[in-house]
């Protein structure tokens, strides 16, 4: 019997630290991985740090401003992710590139302008140049997404500089005017994207994939203040 106790104890003990020896090892396995996604000193640990000073040391060394990591992000387009309006400012005023795109074709300029991230996009626009004839993985530009998503100040921003495409169709052959209708609850701030629309000429005429038009699916959604603007 003893000898039975002393045999389970064996393989318990054996299996214990086998178990651990997996851990550490997957454990060294995604240290290694995270230091190879953005190695100590690089500009990329410093944004993901928030490390506004060691943001400005490294950019003073003329760093590399537009380093990606293993998604394709460049830091930043990881500040904008993140909101960093402070270090996406000194960033932007270095000269990091707004267009760059990482491995879903998000680029800083296209993410800002779709997820409002608006004192970012305003330092885009007076101190870059956005690439208007790069899309989003769906085809669309700056301004589609902020319609469809009801950022109403962003898209303001982006007629007002002017070099936006407000008519461009994405894959779906959505515009923005057609995206904010049919897409969304046709709700105030909708109806409110809509009426800034029409001011900066929207075409109501042009129909997505499916042959409809912004008119169209206000009339079938049964959004009668979108629908008497675009009468």
């Amino acid at each position: 019997m003893k000898n039975h106790l002393l045999l389970l104890m064996c393989v318990l003990f054996l299996t214990a630290c086998s178990q651990q020896s997996d851990t550490t090892a997957s454990q060294s396995s995604e240290s290694e991985e995270a230091e190879m996604d953005y190695p100590a000193g690089s500009l990329i640990q410093a944004v993901k740090k928030n490390d506004l000073g060691q943001v400005k040391a490294i950019v003073e060394t003329e760093y590399k401003l537009d380093e990606q990591n293993n998604q394709g992000e460049t830091p930043l387009l990881i500040a904008t992710h993140n909101n960093q309006v402070e270090i996406a400012e000194v960033l932007i005023l270095a000269g990091a590139d707004i267009n760059l795109q990482d491995h879903i074709q998000d680029s800083a300029y296209l993410y800002a302008a779709a997820q409002g991230k608006m004192e970012i996009l305003s330092l885009m626009l007076e101190f870059s140049h956005p690439d208007q004839e790069i899309y989003n993985r769906f085809g669309g530009n700056s301004l589609i997404p902020a319609a469809e998503k009801g950022h109403l100040e962003n898209i303001k921003l982006l007629l007002q500089d002017g070099a936006v495409d407000i008519n461009h169709q994405n894959n779906s052959g959505y515009t923005a005017l057609i995206e904010a209708v049919a897409l969304r609850d046709g709700s105030k701030v909708y109806q409110e994207i809509v009426a800034e629309l029409l001011k900066y000429d929207a075409d109501k005429s042009l129909r997505d994939n499916s042959g409809r038009t912004a008119e169209d699916y206000a009339r079938e959604l049964g959004y009668q203040n979108i629908l008497e603007q675009l009468q």
